[in-house]
Formats: structure tokens, C-alpha cells, sequence
């Protein structure tokens, strides 16, 4: 599971970020001003970071210096300047990628995607029971063939892959899905998901090995998983 660092003031389009982020199976960690993006690179491994240009308290430019300065990651820039001279700054200060405000969600992912394989961080492959997941891709296999999943589909799945150790209380799968799907997810919906999933990633959905049941509680990830 890959950590993405962003450092973004806008309270909104943070929000908006870290939902898209993690449901693309990406764990984040948010800063506001520079000064919190600087504390937090002291303490927190990361893969990628996306960076505002315009901070409160000074610039993303020299937020990039100082992660290129203690880190070995891909930082891509994000802004709603589409000046030239910004572009030039950004890459001249080590940045390897820009993008500009408004974006595309699917171009941002991609971008991401494509800095993660250039740099060597290339998303994580999680595999169990023959099920392989490429987070970074977003391709799910079984026994070496592609499963099309629909998105909620797909972001059930990676509540698991991401939290493979713990048992997740239908009403936290609830809260996933609400998120992802942006609008109310209802618990016999739930299970008809459940049940969906189970049927494409399964070798027996009547007897789940992947997905298993916890009585009275909710599910958690079967044992034999693998992951890098």
C-alpha cells in the first residue's frame, strides 16, 4: 500500500483528494501549511507527494526542495497557475510532473501511476488464494486472468487488501462505499455487493476463503494472503 504525501491548504479539494486517493487503494497524509508539510516529512515514509504551489506560509517550491533534499520519491505539483514560468520553476526545483487546477481525477491517477513506475515505487501486488490485486493499475486477476470488477466492487476489495489483518465491521464498509460511491449505500445493498464480489473472486463463493465471514461482527481478509 502506497503513501502519498499531499501538502494542500484548500480544506476542499483535500477533502476531495484523499477520498479520490484512497479509494484508488493509496494511504494519505495531508498537510495544510508548509511548516506542517516539513514536520511531517521528518517523521513519515513516502512514495509519492503531490504539492501545492500556493501555501499560506510560503511556497510549494521549497517544500519540494527540502522532500527531494530527504527523499528519493516523485513529487508532482499541483496548481492553478498554468503560467509558463511556474511551469519552469517546478521542474527546474526538481519536481516530475505538474498538473493544473481544475484536473481530471483519472489524468491525476495516472500521472501518479506513471511517476510511481518511472521512480521504482510502483504501486504494491497483494495476492491470495490466486486472487492478485495491482493497486497501482488497478487490475485484479484470478489464476492469471483479468476480473472486471465495478468500482464499488473494487473498492470493497481494497478495504480488504488494505487492512488485511483486521476485522471490518459492516458499518465501516458501509461508511466506504457511502464515500466512494457518493451517495447513500444501504445495508442490503451491502450484502448484495458482498455477494457480487464473492462470486467473481471466489473459487467456491459458497464456501469464501477469500472474503470471510465473522458472526455478529462483520468480515476480515482470509488467511495466506501475500504482499510487496
Amino acid at each position: 500500500m502506497k503513501r502519498i504525501f499531499l501538502v494542500e491548504d484548500d480544506q476542499a479539494i483535500a477533502k476531495n483528494l484523499i477520498l479520490l486517493l484512497r479509494s484508488e487503494g493509496f494511504t494519505v497524509i495531508h498537510a495544510h501549511t508548509r511548516g506542517e508539510a516539513l514536520a511531517a516529512l521528518a517523521d513519515n515514509p513516502f512514495d509519492l507527494a503531490l504539492v501545492d504551489i500556493s501555501l499560506p506560509d510560503g511556497n510549494g517550491f521549497t517544500v519540494c526542495t527540502e522532500i527531494k533534499a530527504a527523499r528519493n520519491i516523485p513529487v508532482i505539483f499541483l496548481t492553478a497557475s498554468g503560467d509558463e514560468s511556474s511551469v519552469v520553476t517546478g521542474l527546474n526545483m526538481g519536481a516530475d510532473d505538474y498538473i493544473t487546477k481544475p484536473f481530471r481525477p483519472r489524468e491525476l491517477i495516472a500521472r501518479i501511476g506513471s511517476a510511481l513506475r518511472k521512480s521504482g515505487h510502483s504501486g504494491s501486488a497483494f495476492e491470495i488464494f490466486g486472487l492478485q490485486v495491482d493497486t497501482a493499475s488497478g487490475v485484479v486477476k484470478k489464476n492469471g486472468d483479468e476480473v472486471f470488477l465495478s468500482p464499488l466492487e473494487y473498492r470493497l476489495l481494497l478495504v480488504f487488501v488494505n487492512n488485511p489483518k483486521s476485522i471490518i465491521t459492516r458499518s465501516r464498509l458501509l461508511d466506504e462505499l457511502w464515500d466512494a460511491a457518493g451517495e447513500f449505500v444501504n445495508d442490503n445493498t451491502l450484502t448484495v455487493y458482498i455477494k457480487r464480489l464473492r462470486e467473481k473472486i471466489e473459487d467456491n463463493p459458497a464456501n469464501p476463503q477469500i472474503i470471510r465471514t465473522v458472526r455478529g461482527t462483520g468480515y476480515r481478509l482470509g488467511d495466506g494472503y501475500a504482499s510487496k
